[in-house]
């Protein structure tokens, strides 16, 4: 049984009772005491006030200074190589400024001496370019020229390299000219530029092996525009030039007759087979033919089968329509019957100012016209010729060497 004594114990020891008696205790006492602590004077609140630190904003610029001196804590041997690494990178963009600004010097120099339409591309090799200027010798000079005019052709590109280059100089700034003691080249001579240039005739030149050419087009002549064929071989014409042989021309009169410029029995103007055999089914046409005796010779017919395919139709249809008769009217030269019988080539579809203007044709015209040789220019000093020629897919190629050349004011010495 439960005594008075244990109820007011437990009563006591009620957690809620613990905390309302806080209220005046430790918790007061706390709230009153002294900020600056027991070891200050009691004060007043406006002492107290005093005591108190101010806020102030954070102060960063430590941190910036640290920041700052990120390299502080890098050995001496490792800020030496940051510093050469450095002074290395502002060299070398100093010495390809120097480079650049001497390629186009150079540039301008040659177009102006050379009297070129455009300037060329200079690449000037090695490194560093400036010890090279300072000792007046420049490891390899490439200059590239694009459209130079030569004879009736301009070469598509012209591109040299010179090795071991001397200069001659007062200074770097102040060359006066070149010793090239040794060059390798190539001059391309594009089908391309020879289709616009020769190709007033409306001639396209391809490539067909490693020195033959073929040329196609229409040639206008009196008029007619003739299909033309050629064959033109690239040989080397001397040290400097190259040359082409023209062969295999014809000229196609649509499906009447080809001429072949010469004077061989194969040459001059013919009738084509298709010709040949429409002439067999003709009988006016055959007739007028037989009836020219230099005609009837050059065919090779007996009189006697003459007079009577001309009484007989039936005898001249077995006459013309035969193989021989068909060959032999392909083989004849159809010009030298255009002066003396006009009426009759007219009669056979051709137009007399053809006729004449065919004759005119001869094979150094047309091979004049299909001409596509040229020359290098000889050199003011040492040598320069060709090497090498050869027919690629885009042009001909011509290889080329030179020595002991001099560009600009060379001294003697």
């Amino acid at each position: 049984m439960r005594t008075p004594h244990h109820i007011a114990t437990h009563y006591r020891s009620n957690p809620y009772e613990e905390l309302a008696a806080l209220d005046d205790g430790p918790l007061e006492e706390f709230l009153r005491r002294d900020p600056v602590g027991s070891a200050g004077s009691a004060g007043s609140v406006g002492d107290e006030s005093e005591g108190e630190d101010e806020w102030s904003p954070p102060n960063h610029r430590r941190n910036g200074r640290r920041r700052r001196g990120r390299f502080a804590g890098l050995s001496l041997g490792m800020k030496a190589v940051v510093g050469i690494v450095a002074l290395a990178a502002c060299l070398t963009l100093a010495d390809r400024w120097a480079l650049l600004y001497a390629e186009r010097r150079a540039a301008e120099a040659l177009k102006d001496r050379l009297d070129l339409a455009a300037a060329p591309e200079v690449e000037i090799s090695g490194f560093p370019f400036v010890t090279q200027l300072a000792d007046e010798r420049l490891d390899s000079v490439k200059v590239t020229v694009p459209d130079v005019a030569a004879d009736r052709v301009s070469l598509a590109q012209v591109s040299a390299t010179a090795k071991d280059v001397r200069l001659d100089a007062d200074g770097p700034t102040a060359v006066r000219g070149a010793r090239v003691p040794e060059l390798d080249g190539d001059v391309l001579l594009s089908f391309a530029d020879l289709n616009r240039e020769l190709g007033a005739s409306q001639v396209t030149f391809t490539g067909e092996g490693h020195d033959r050419i073929r040329a196609r087009g229409t040639l206008p002549v009196a008029g007619h525009d003739l299909r033309l064929r050629a064959e033109a071989r690239i040989l080397r014409d001397g040290d400097r030039g190259i040359a082409t042989h023209i062969g295999g021309m014809r000229l196609d009169i649509g499906d009447l007759a080809t001429y072949r410029p010469g004077t061989a029995a194969s040459e001059g103007l013919h009738l084509t087979s298709d010709a040949a055999s429409r002439l067999a089914r003709e009988t006016r046409k055959a007739k007028a033919l037989l009836s020219v005796p230099a005609v009837v010779r050059r065919l090779g017919v007996p009189d006697s089968a003459v007079r009577e395919a001309l009484r007989d139709d039936s005898r001249l249809a077995e006459l013309t329509g035969s193989a021989r008769f068909a060959r032999q009217a392909m083989s004849l030269n159809l010009i030298d019957l255009a002066l003396a019988h006009p009426q009759l080539l007219k009669l056979l579809g051709f137009d007399p100012t053809l006729l004449d203007a065919l004759p005119r044709l001869t094979r150094p015209v047309l091979a004049d016209q299909l001409s596509l040789g040229f020359e290098l220019p000889k050199p003011p000093s040492g040598e320069l010729r060709l090497r090498d020629v050869r027919v690629e897919e885009d042009g001909i190629r011509v290889r080329l060497e030179g020595s002991g050349l001099s560009i600009g004011q060379v001294s003697s010495g």
